[in-house]
């Protein structure tokens, strides 16, 4: 009887976990690699898990294709893998088993990171060598990315009339990482062709239970459900799982009831779970009708945006211009400099104060500390920048929600320069996700929802700063990465320095189509040592040799040196305005007395150009 005509009158148990028995056993390496060098390991697991009970066994393929052997330098190896993994599991399985070809999602909580081309081109060789060895169906598990599993089926679906299990990954119960609800993904699936969809990973029978209370019984596939043991847990180094074998059986009769027909373990489970399973259902007939739970999020009422205490800069600068500067925080304990620099640019009325994230990745006072101080005690707008570098995507998250907390609602969102170019060399870099996805991030609590689509309560009300290097070769380039930050979410830019009035006008000439404002990033050089350093040192800035001739020319004398370098930037300042309406002064070195005369300046330049547009209106 083939493995569907079973599923239509009875429940089959599938099995559990191989990379969790491979770990425990001390194997931390590529599992699927095993196949070759150790078969007869990955046979007795096979068995283990039959012997159990188990009626289904999946290939140990999970992770067996190009994208993912690549990290182990196995990527030309893929056929041999899948194709050992298929015969170790026939020589385990009995004439009353099916075996099922894994194929895993490789997309997170970051699916920019992977093109759809290379996961079809990955998936594809991976399919073919799975079918070519007479796999009794297929099973696409662990798949978080809705696009990516869609994609995968839809191909599957053409090269093969072989049974199909379709199985999505939760971030929270009931809803995808894209907001989706958990019963709309399951029909778009069904509808894809998949013969039977579910739920895999991530979360233990309690919260999967909950999930599956909102998804209906499908018309025309079976369901399936493989839950994790627990959460894990991290020991001297090593993630392990506690969780209970009898748990599982006393659950077992909650999934039939959920309409689950096919039921297997993920991380963290071992035979004795799938034993637990089978006790209780082993032939059991499944059921064919169920009571459907409204999600809560269906009917609740639209989160509240969080009222900000200015408008939105990016809206300021579509209207006026706009003077805003950086004043990096102090890297020792002492606060006195950088308030005072903060109080006396505060008086040049500028719109805001720009605060790094550890920059050049060197240590600094914590820049939403100051924020919130230069916001509460000197009633001047804190733009607070946020690096990818330091914190995982927890950390993120967490750091976000508190700026919100506190009110501090405008964001800059950099990627980050990576630890080694600091003052920890031997510090890690975390980079869970680009500043991409940091703006996507921030936009989806825009929307009152977490990265991983749990509902926040409140929609957060940041303004999204994005950065802009136009110090590159290629300038077209760099707008199309601007392009897809604004795809992405970004509400306006600010850019590097520039130092030559010809950049500001290719800038200009290439940006114009672009809805999103620029603030003009513009920096008084020192000394030529700072300008020598600064254009062969330090990434993202480049300036030009006119500019470093004329610093250069002022080598005997440091006051001339600062003049000469304040000059430059204030003929930059009249050739920005008439291009742009944003300027962003970079304050070097706490130097504040330099950026307080720029911005001086600048706003008189503003109230000339006031005073002119005026009189030609007033003329007209």
């Amino acid at each position: 009887m083939s493995f569907l005509e079973k599923l239509k009158n009875q429940l089959l148990i599938a099995d559990g976990a191989m990379g969790t028995l491979l770990y425990s056993y001390g194997t931390d390496c590529c599992f699927e690699e095993l196949n070759l060098s150790h078969p007869d390991q990955i046979v007795n697991i096979h068995k283990a898990y039959i012997k159990a009970g188990a009626d289904v066994i999946q290939t140990n393929t999970y992770a067996a294709n190009y994208l993912k052997l690549g990290r182990y330098g196995l990527e030309d190896s893929v056929k041999e893998i899948n194709s050992a993994a298929v015969k170790n599991a026939k020589q385990a399985a009995g004439k009353d088993q099916y075996i099922l070809g894994t194929i895993g999602g490789n997309r997170g909580v970051k699916p920019s990171t992977i093109t759809i081309e290379e996961i079809k081109r990955s998936f594809r060789e991976q399919l073919y060598c799975l079918l070519l060895e007479g796999v009794d169906g297929l099973l696409l598990e662990t798949f978080y990315d809705l696009e990516e599993l869609e994609t995968v089926l839809t191909i599957a679906r053409k090269e093969t009339k072989l049974p199909i299990v379709a199985q999505v990954s939760l971030q929270e119960p009931g809803v995808l990482q894209n907001q989706m609800p958990i019963n709309d993904a399951m029909k778009r699936l069904e509808g894809l062709g998949a013969d039977v969809i579910g739920l895999n990973c991530r979360l233990g029978p309690h919260h999967m239970l909950l999930s599956l209370e909102e998804i209906e019984l499908p018309a025309h596939a079976f369901l399936s459900a493989y839950p994790n043991a627990s959460l894990p847990t991290y020991t001297d180094g090593k993630f392990h799982y506690e969780g209970d074998a009898d748990y599982f059986r006393k659950s077992a009769k909650m999934f039939r009831e959920q309409g689950v027909r096919l039921l297997g373990g993920c991380c963290g489970t071992t035979p004795a779970h799938i034993q637990a399973f089978a006790s209780e259902l082993k032939n059991v007939t499944p059921v064919t009708e169920k009571v459907v739970k409204l999600k809560p999020s269906a009917i609740k009422v639209e989160p509240e945006q969080a009222k900000r205490e200015y408008a939105p800069l990016h809206e300021v600068v579509k209207k006026r211009p706009s003077i805003i500067v950086e004043l990096d925080p102090p890297r020792k304990l002492d606060t006195t400099k950088f308030f005072e620099g903060a109080r006396a640019l505060k008086k040049t009325g500028i719109d805001a104060i720009t605060l790094a994230d550890n920059s050049l990745a060197s240590v600094r006072i914590s820049n939403e500390s100051l924020g919130y101080l230069v916001k509460k005690e000197l009633n001047v707008r804190p733009i607070i920048h946020l690096s990818c570098r330091d914190r995982n995507i927890l950390g993120l998250q967490s750091h976000l929600m508190g700026l919100h907390t506190l009110g501090l609602h405008d964001v800059l969102a950099i990627t980050g320069d990576p630890a080694r170019v600091g003052d920890f060399p031997g510090a890690s870099s975390v980079y869970d996700v680009s500043s991409f996805e940091l703006i996507q991030m921030i936009k989806q609590m825009n929307d009152g929802l977490s990265i991983s689509g749990k509902d926040l309560g409140q929609k957060a009300a940041f303004s999204i700063a994005a950065a802009f290097n136009p110090n590159v070769r290629s300038l077209e380039n760099a707008v199309k990465r601007l392009e897809k930050k604004i795809h992405f979410g970004a509400d306006y830019f600010i850019s590097q320095p520039i130092f030559s009035e010809e950049r500001l006008l290719e800038v200009y000439e290439n940006t114009k189509h672009l809805q999103a404002p620029i603030y003009i990033g513009l920096m008084p050089l020192l000394s030529s040592k700072n300008a020598e350093f600064l254009h062969n040192e330090v990434p993202g800035i480049k300036i030009s040799e006119s500019i470093r001739n004329q610093m250069a020319k002022c080598n005997d004398s440091p006051p001339l040196a600062i003049r000469e370098g304040i000059e430059i930037t204030k003929s930059l300042i009249d050739a920005a305005f008439d291009l742009f309406n944003g300027i962003y002064l970079i304050t070097p070195f706490l130097r504040y007395e330099l950026t307080t005369e720029l911005a001086e300046y600048a706003q008189k330049r503003v109230s000339e150009m006031r005073r002119a547009n005026y009189a030609e209106n007033t003329i007209s």
